[in-house]
């Protein structure tokens, strides 16, 4: 387990939720829900687990959560998410399958029917129902109540269900519409919340029959109050009888830093968020928060409805999105606890990063006192390193990097081509010493406080003996030793000593980040101009093709696979002489024929 989650556990809610696992390359690879999302994500990294959740941990290297209002969300919000991202480790849900809804059909004698899927047939929804055995069970409390249709169109004989009381068999008794749609509309009525009556009946009922001693019939009645209660539990993040594509806004302030969110509505759905931090610096919040919205909105499609939190200034907003979306700032309903729970995940989240990076800024100044004392400065602000790197002495390169305050500043990056093609790396180190550092007292840029290189006791000295013999600097200057491993292992001085730091001190974290990153950005140069040398070396054989030809056709193509399918007047219009062109598609077609055959 990385610091960082480590730090991200520590700053996880008692709050129901869905959290989202993330491999190293961003990936979701595992949805899942909490009733206390604290408890469940930790649970994760401590204890024994299956060969699967092992597997699943393995990979995790970041993780995130959106917080819901009740554990009824977050499992509607769970099957959302696992069905726009197919997360690999999520075997259940992973399908279309969904939680159920009660649908009343569109039809002259409406059936209410329990499904899986929503479809744009007219017919009314109303769910999902997370809690799928009291979805069934209501269901068949309403059976028991309103005798809706369950038969065909045309029984030749009244159906079993109408025996049970449960069916009117409308199409053979020729029902009355306006009768039959009565008993609809309280089906609708109970659907939509209005369950006070049928509670209170139930409830004398189950009183009735616990005077009378019967005890399973009560115990029964009061199975069917449970059900009605867990089923008209309300929530906000799937609305079957809204398929409207919204985006919901919130905004959040924290310590001079704002938070931002969007939850994406699709088809009655809340299937994602994005969330982005800023710096309030001496900007107000509600300006900041219109302008983002207008770059937001230049890069994505604005949906059919925006929603807005309280206060937000409506007149600017309608400048600013010049779409054929409705903007709207709801005050009541699902709308409007749907901005606020986008709000309080803006607040979670930037409370969640700014604690973050606190503690990371602690730990590079940690670092940075920590590395001052083993190589006796007073303090380190700017950190230099170099490394070397050629094959066989070909295409010989130097590169630098420069950290600052412990984080790399990559503007200040430098890479070298080196004059001198030796592979000799000790003289490598001082053509790359004395050209960075004479340029840096020409042009009074600032010197760092230590310089790194990555090897041993040579590197060291060669730099050393540029600094203070030939440019008068005196400046500590530490090799970043490596093991057999190819991984840092020590940190040595000018004479040889290892520094006593220990290996799992933030300082040598820091000093591993900048060897891994020295050697990156090098060995990155050192590619870039060998494949550059190697199409060089390969156009030098064509008659006709000098250096500006070759130069021209570089710029034009950008690869040797492009010059190589190039037609003849496509190399013409790169700027080559007709004669010239031939010559080119020549060559690559005799180079094609002495290809050898496996």
């Amino acid at each position: 387990m990385n610091e960082h989650i480590q730090q991200k556990l520590q700053l996880l809610p008692d709050l129901p939720g869905c959290y989202l696992m993330k491999d190293k390359s961003g990936k979701i690879i595992y949805v899942g829900k909490a009733k206390v999302l604290k408890n469940r994500v930790r649970s994760y990294f401590t204890g024994t687990h299956n060969t699967k959740t092992q597997h699943l941990v393995a990979e995790i290297a970041d993780f995130e959560y959106i917080v819901t209002e009740s554990n009824r969300e977050a499992l509607v919000l769970e099957i959302n998410l696992i069905q726009k991202n197919q997360p690999k480790y999520n075997i259940l849900l992973k399908d279309d399958k969904s939680y159920p809804y009660l649908k009343l059909t569109h039809e002259k004698y409406p059936k209410l029917e329990l499904v899986r899927r929503l479809q744009k047939d007219k017919a009314t929804y109303f769910g999902p129902y997370p809690d799928v055995s009291a979805a069934v069970e209501t269901k068949k409390l309403l059976d028991k109540l309103f005798p809706l249709r369950k038969c065909g169109r045309n029984e030749k004989k009244p159906c079993l269900y109408h025996h049970l009381e449960q069916c009117c068999c409308p199409y053979y008794f020729n029902v009355d519409v306006e009768q039959y749609t009565k008993i609809v509309d309280k089906v609708k009525r109970f659907l939509n919340g209005h369950v006070d009556d049928i509670k209170k009946q139930l409830t004398d009922k189950m009183q009735q029959a616990s005077a009378e001693w019967n005890f399973e019939r009560a115990a029964d009645l009061r199975d069917q109050l449970s059900a009605i209660d867990a089923m008209m539990a309300q929530q906000k993040v799937t609305d079957p009888a809204d398929l409207t594509d919204r985006d919901v806004w919130g905004w959040a302030v924290y310590k001079e830093w704002m938070c931002i969110q969007v939850f994406h509505v699709r088809q009655g759905k809340m299937i994602k968020r994005q969330a982005q931090m800023f710096p309030l610096y001496n900007e107000e919040a509600p300006a900041l928060f219109l302008t983002f919205l207008g770059q937001f909105y230049q890069g994505h499609p604005a949906p059919k409805e925006i929603h807005l939190p309280k206060d937000t200034d409506m007149t600017s907003v309608q400048a600013i999105i010049a779409q054929r979306s409705s903007v709207r700032v709801p005050v009541r309903g699902k709308k409007a606890q749907l901005v606020q729970l986008a709000t309080k995940n803006a607040q979670l989240y930037l409370e969640e990063q700014y604690a973050l990076r606190t503690h990371k800024e602690d730990l590079q100044q940690q670092a940075l006192q920590q590395l001052a004392k083993v190589v006796n400065v007073p303090k380190i602000e700017r950190i230099e390193a170099f490394d070397n790197s050629h094959i066989m002495g070909t295409s010989a390169v130097s590169a630098m990097v420069c950290f600052v305050d412990g984080r790399p500043a990559k503007d200040q990056y430098r890479k070298y081509k080196l004059q001198e093609q030796t592979g000799d790396d000790y003289q490598a180190m001082r053509e790359v010493i004395y050209r960075r550092y004479r340029r840096v007292l020409q042009e009074h840029l600032p010197l760092p406080d230590v310089i790194l290189m990555d090897g041993g006791l040579g590197q060291v000295h060669a730099a050393r003996d540029v600094l203070v013999n030939q440019l008068g600097l005196n400046i500590v200057v530490c090799g970043m030793v490596k093991n057999d491993r190819h991984k840092t292992s020590d940190l040595i001085n000018d004479t040889g000593c290892v520094l006593p730091l220990s290996r799992k001190s933030e300082a040598f974290f820091l000093i591993q980040r900048i060897q891994d990153e020295v050697h990156r950005f090098a060995i990155t140069f050192h590619r870039q101009l060998r494949s550059k040398n190697s199409l060089t070396s390969q156009l030098d054989a064509i008659q006709g093709l000098g250096p500006v030809r070759r130069k021209k056709l570089l710029q034009y193509f950008k690869s040797m696979q492009k010059i190589e399918q190039a037609s003849l007047s496509q190399l013409q219009e790169a700027g080559l002489p007709k004669k010239v062109a031939q010559n080119v598609k020549e060559f690559f077609k005799t180079k094609e024929k002495d290809a050898p055959t496996h």
